[in-house]
């Protein structure tokens, strides 16, 4: 009999570990830094968001290169710092695309926004961070003064990137926000490519999908460079039940 109780007691101890380490789905009212797409109305969390990342344009493969608005008017954003982040598929910007993001900054900081700065989502490869970088350099003398530069990087940077590349991104841009998602859904088997993120050598923040699932990794406890988790916003249809 004694033997019986002490093996519940231990299954009921073992369940509730695994309980408690299994993933959540992410619900944003959670959090207080999103990334907020065109067509995707902003859920109540919006309201007291910290920081928020505005898509505003995209710069598409195929044809001369050029910035498409993507909103149809400029944002009003009293309390939450303002990002105007560019969706890029292609990094021969032109002098055409640099005017449009001129313009666009230019409007989002005189419409009474927090502009912080603009952030470039670019799926960079890992093996092309050299190029990427020369872009990025582009990027930085093209930014008016006092523009900050934000960046999106893959998972695959933190575990297989070059440390000399990622270093001097450091001295580029002034965040890298890593995304764990692929459309609408976490990547399987995030945790395995970050149990060298405390080794990232620049500022970088988490990029989590709504609805989709999420257990913080072992070394951002000790990972001094970790700046927050950045929420990014579907559309109500498209988030799954947990």
């Amino acid at each position: 009999m004694i033997r019986t109780r002490a093996a519940l007691l231990a299954a009921l101890a073992l369940a509730s570990c695994q309980r408690a380490e299994s993933p959540q789905p992410v619900d944003p009212a959670n959090y207080d830094q999103f990334f907020l797409w065109a067509g995707v109305p902003p859920p109540p969390a919006v309201a007291r968001a910290r920081e928020l990342y505005i898509l505003g344009g995209e710069i598409r493969r195929g044809g001369p290169a050029r910035l498409v608005d993507m909103r149809a008017g400029v944002p009003h954003v009293r309390s939450a710092k303002v990002w105007l982040t560019v969706r890029t598929e292609r990094l021969d910007w032109d002098t055409r695309v640099w005017n449009g993001v001129h313009a666009m900054l230019a409007r989002w900081r005189t419409a009474g926004n927090r502009l912080e700065g603009l952030q470039i989502d670019f799926d960079a490869a890992t093996s092309g961070l050299t190029h990427y970088r020369a872009f990025l350099e582009q990027v930085r003398r093209e930014l008016p003064p006092g523009t900050r530069l934000s960046i999106t990087g893959l998972l695959d940077w933190s575990a297989n990137g070059d440390p000399a590349e990622l270093a001097r991104l450091a001295g580029l841009v002034d965040e890298v926000v890593i995304q764990t998602y692929q459309g609408r859904t976490t990547i399987p088997g995030y945790a395995a490519w970050f149990r060298h993120i405390d080794t990232l050598p620049l500022r970088h923040k988490i990029a989590l999908v709504e609805g989709g699932e999420w257990t913080p990794p072992a070394a951002l406890a000790r990972d001094r460079r970790f700046a927050g988790y950045v929420v990014f916003l579907l559309k109500p249809s498209a988030v799954r039940p947990p």
